[in-house]
């Protein structure tokens, strides 16, 4: 993969560095935070080669990689001049003002967990498999080595109030060095011991409960939450001489005791009744909730709403000792990576193979964006019947009552953790989601057109003199691509053609061929010809954005069309009144198929061919396709 290029691309997508508030990336996203969406053409970085996806969530705009999105993250701030962090930004302030709550709260769970998500699952799964040896008895309780090994893997949780207000302090725009300090002091030696023993100490008189808040979460997100109103006011009183030092001395001096005294406690108790609340539905209808959980956790994730379950799932592990929920977003996780396999074992288009392929490996490790974006909501039927699966898989795990002693990102490596309860009844259920998503996906979940021998776009396209030849779709003044007003275009990283001026109002099949991709905009279609050459008409630049007015679509996706057959009307004095370049692009988006594409000595046409493609030497041909789409 070209990352340089790809970054480049996506930039001009996106934008330019201009139109990017904030960005980062997590394990297979570049996530931004964009001053205004609408400059972003979703449309082309959707049809970049190396995008599997774009989403639009919790206030986020990303971009799906998958595996490489560190180096494209990192090619990208390169270009563009950008911090490169790997953190989650906190959210910019005009983003914060929007009335959306949801997606705020969203974004700041994100935020707050997100920067030691992969060390929060290491330290989990480094736990489950002390668990495991001592099981296995290749090791016991008391040698030094368990000690030192779960020492390192419980100290994370231990001290979840230190990492949870530096995270949470740096979302809210307030110090995060006061707000870990307010973490540490919740853990401060004499202080537990004291509360441990049920010890009621005294501030001024006034009555601190004894609560432990080694490994909690709640309490130390709503004393942050405090401080982001106690800091800027404290910030207008202080002249800006003193600031520096006597800001964070009076934050602490404020924060921790009313922390201990009123915040700590009511966070107790929010925490109390979640957990207590979570387990009553769980047994009150475990089925239910297996059902639940294991067939829409993945739909979760693809709205981003995800997140909201993290405090939930955090909070059992320190209110009950475990988390019943875990096991069951297991099932979910491993449903797409089977529904993946299942594609990979029958799919005959090769790039969907390689992707499947790919795809399914990830997601037995619990990254299933490339599966779900690029594999099994692609081509639907996969993702329904993982969704089924999941289900199933996710109602015999909770029947089970299998517990997660530790917290880990749910995967095959999640399984160690799993060993203390219940843990037969995962593996079946693990079994059912995975093993039945793939067989079935392959029997009924691959469409003909992925599994046909009839692909005849994965062969080399030539025609029978040896050939292609393309037609001009509408009438008018040729020039070259490398012209046109759209950087990504122009560069040819979509692929070559030629792009025309046009003198009248309808686009026409340049070739017989089927449609393979209709937009709802009308501004632009792919087909591929009976040879075999993927084909991309767009009509005028960044028409995307006059959502479908002035243009009129007359086919439809998979129709077979012949040569001069009317595909779209447009208007394109009324497009270019708007303010809109009216000039169309024809790209031969697989290009690399052949040997060259070269247009016609006219500089004008009246639909007689005008590009000729030649295929390239059998032994050099390169079946690596790119999507006829934008």
């Amino acid at each position: 993969m070209d990352y340089q290029g790809l970054a480049q691309q996506v930039l001009a997508g996106v934008g330019g560095k201009s139109n990017i508030s904030k960005v980062w990336h997590c394990a297979t996203r570049l996530r931004f935070y964009l001053n205004d969406e609408k400059k972003a053409d979703t449309k082309k970085i959707d049809a970049l080669a190396g995008v599997i996806t774009v989403v639009q969530s919790a206030g986020q705009y990303q971009v799906v990689i998958g595996n490489s999105v560190a180096k494209v993250y990192d090619a990208l701030v390169d270009l563009a001049g950008l911090e490169n962090t790997d953190e989650q930004p906190a959210v910019p302030a005009e983003a914060a003002n929007k009335p959306n709550l949801i997606n705020r709260f969203i974004g700041f769970i994100s935020g707050v967990f997100l920067p030691f998500l992969g060390a929060l699952a290491g330290a989990g799964i480094l736990k489950g498999f002390l668990a495991l040896f001592v099981a296995l008895g290749w090791m016991t309780e008391k040698s030094g080595q368990y000690q030192i090994w779960y020492a390192a893997g419980a100290a994370i949780f231990y001290a979840f109030p230190v990492f949870l207000g530096f995270t949470a302090a740096k979302q809210l725009k307030v110090n995060q060095f006061v707000g870990a300090s307010i973490g540490a002091a919740l853990l401060y030696p004499s202080l537990v011991a004291a509360f441990a023993k049920g010890t009621t100490m005294h501030f001024f008189g006034i009555p601190v409960v004894p609560t432990t808040y080694t490994t909690t979460v709640i309490p130390i997100l709503l004393s942050i939450w405090a401080l982001s109103y106690i800091e800027p006011l404290l910030k207008k009183l202080m002249p800006e001489a003193i600031r520096n030092v006597f800001v964070p001395m009076l934050s602490l001096m404020i924060m921790v005791p009313l922390t201990l005294i009123v915040v700590g406690p009511i966070g107790a108790l929010i925490g109390n009744a979640l957990a207590t609340g979570v387990m009553a539905v769980y047994h009150f209808a475990p089925i239910i909730a297996g059902i639940i959980m294991g067939a829409f956790w993945q739909v979760f994730v693809i709205f981003g709403v995800h997140w909201t379950f993290m405090p939930l799932i955090m909070n059992n592990f320190t209110k009950l000792g475990y988390d019943p929920l875990t096991p069951i977003i297991c099932a979910a996780v491993l449903s797409q990576a089977g529904a993946a396999f299942g594609v990979f074992m029958k799919s005959r288009n090769k790039k969907m193979k390689s992707l499947a392929g790919s795809s399914a490996l990830s997601g037995l490790f619990g990254i299933t964006e490339p599966a779900i974006y690029g594999v099994t909501l692609k081509l639907k039927k996969p993702f329904y019947i993982a969704v089924a699966s999941g289900a199933v898989g996710g109602a015999i795990i909770s029947i089970s009552g299998v517990h997660a002693s530790s917290f880990t990102m749910p995967s095959l490596l999640s399984l160690p953790t799993f060993l203390d309860h219940g843990f037969m009844g995962e593996i079946i259920g693990l079994t059912v989601a995975t093993v039945g998503a793939a067989m079935i996906t392959y029997f009924f979940g691959v469409p003909d057109d992925q599994s046909s021998e009839q692909l005849k776009n994965e062969n080399q396209p030539k025609n029978s003199n040896g050939t292609d030849e393309i037609k001009a779709p509408v009438e008018g003044t040729i020039i070259p691509l490398t012209s046109v007003k759209d950087e990504v275009f122009a560069s040819e990283a979509m692929g070559k053609g030629l792009a025309i001026v046009p003198s009248n109002d309808e686009v026409v099949a340049p070739a017989n061929g089927t449609i393979s991709a209709v937009y709802p905009t009308g501004h632009a279609l792919g087909m591929i010809d009976d040879s075999g050459a993927e084909i991309l008409i767009h009509i005028g630049i960044n028409t995307v954005e006059l959502k479908g007015k002035y243009f009129k679509t007359l086919v439809k996706q998979n129709e077979h069309v012949t040569a001069g057959q009317p595909l779209v009307k447009f208007d394109r004095e009324k497009i270019a009144a708007a303010g809109y370049d009216t000039t169309v692009m024809v790209i031969i988006t697989n290009t690399n198929h052949y040997g060259a594409v070269e247009p016609t000595a006219a500089t004008e046409t009246d639909h007689n061919w005008f590009l000729k493609l030649a295929p390239k030497p059998a032994a050099a041909a390169n079946t690596k396709g790119v999507p006829a789409n934008v």
